[in-house]
């Protein structure tokens, strides 16, 4: 059986990173090829069928891996034991990239280049795509590629994929409410996103404080993933305050339930404009999807594409379409339950992960053959 390196930050828990937990998904998903993971040191990824690599030190975690980590994995590939074929998870940026370029050129390994996530705007993606092939997970991304100059041949398109989770029962939805001190009927409007980047979380805040019914509730799950991101809060928190809202928002930041509180939410958001350093289709928007939620996104985004066949709602960018998609869905259980179920089905039929793998399986047959 040929190998695959897969070549990412650590896979290892938690799994609260959509970049390490797409490459655990495929790893345990390859039926043709044996996989070989970049973990740390007495961390267990849960993939008893792949070879685990620890060029990470122990305490190595976060978003982002540390210069020393990065120096360890260049040191990998320039020196360690050879495999069939390296693959790659990372957003382009010219360091990276570069690391990419000479170690598989120096080893003379053919290469795959994942775009975990898309590169800021002015990223000069020609020159920091270095990959025999680039796998783009939406077609947003892939338009882009193409209007810059990227050729065609280089690209191919992978939507990315969850393990579904299964739909919570009223019961344990109710139990999860109790537990965060959520009230039992009122309407609860969860953001799962970023408080720095797209305004998504005061687009929810300026839409709920714009519906006429006056208890809404707003759950707040956000992670700090930058220096900037307590100035954010700060800055959020007094938007609330002056909304009037503050008895009926929830702080909850980052946390290890997030899956109890995306089925426990009458309809998640994510109305940013703006998904940098997300997966095109992001993580948790999937996973409230497989667990039959009503997901809203805005137009003009990745993400927009999870609203094909009226699997989530698509709204513009601006508070009145926000605030009017939620008046429909809060008024209307019905409604709320067609969108949660057609949500479900469209995860289970294009984001699991075997046949993302077989997908994948087909890209290192072709560049198997071509280095022949």
């Amino acid at each position: 059986m040929r190998e695959v390196l897969l070549v990412s930050k650590p896979v290892a828990p938690p799994w609260n990173d959509s970049g390490k937990n797409l490459v655990r998904d495929l790893a345990g998903a390859l039926s043709r090829y044996a996989p070989t993971v970049l973990t740390r040191p007495g961390a267990d990824p849960g993939l008893p069928g792949a070879r685990l690599e620890t060029p990470y030190a122990r305490t190595s975690g976060g978003f982002s891996p540390a210069l020393v980590d990065n120096a360890r994995v260049a040191l990998r590939l320039m020196t360690g034991r050879r495999v069939d074929l390296w693959h790659f998870f990372f957003a382009p940026n010219p360091r990276s990239s570069s690391v990419g370029r000479v170690t598989s050129r120096a080893r003379r390994v053919p290469t795959v280049h994942t775009i975990a996530s898309a590169p800021l705007r002015g990223v000069p993606l020609r020159e920091v795509l270095f990959a025999d092939v680039n796998i783009v997970l939406s077609r947003h991304t892939e338009e882009r590629f193409l209007a810059e100059g990227v050729a065609r041949d280089r690209l191919v398109r992978i939507a990315p994929c969850i393990v579904p989770l299964e739909p919570a029962s009223e019961s344990a939805r109710a139990a999860t409410r109790g537990e965060y001190g959520w009230p039992s009927g009122a309407p609860v409007v969860l953001y799962p996103g970023d408080l720095e980047l797209g305004d998504g979380a005061e687009r929810t805040v300026d839409a709920v404080a714009a519906l006429q019914r006056r208890d809404v509730w707003i759950v707040l799950a956000c992670r700090t993933k930058t220096a900037g991101a307590r100035d954010a809060e700060l800055r959020l928190r007094e938007r609330v305050r002056a909304a009037g809202l503050e008895a009926r928002t929830r702080w909850v930041g980052e946390t290890r339930a997030i899956h109890a509180l995306l089925a426990a939410a009458d309809v998640v958001v994510l109305p940013s404009t703006d998904l940098y350093a997300k997966m095109d289709h992001p993580l948790v928007l999937l996973e409230a999807m497989s667990l039959a939620r009503p997901v809203v996104v805005v137009r003009g985004t990745p993400a927009e594409e999870l609203a094909e066949d009226d699997a989530a709602v698509a709204v513009e960018p601006n508070t009145d379409s926000l605030a009017d998609a939620l008046d429909r869905l809060l008024d209307d259980a019905a409604l709320r339950a067609s969108f949660g179920a057609r949500a479900r089905e469209a995860v289970l039929a294009r984001h699991t992960p075997r046949p993302m793998a077989a997908q994948y399986e087909d890209v290192y047959d072709g560049l198997a053959r071509s280095t022949r």
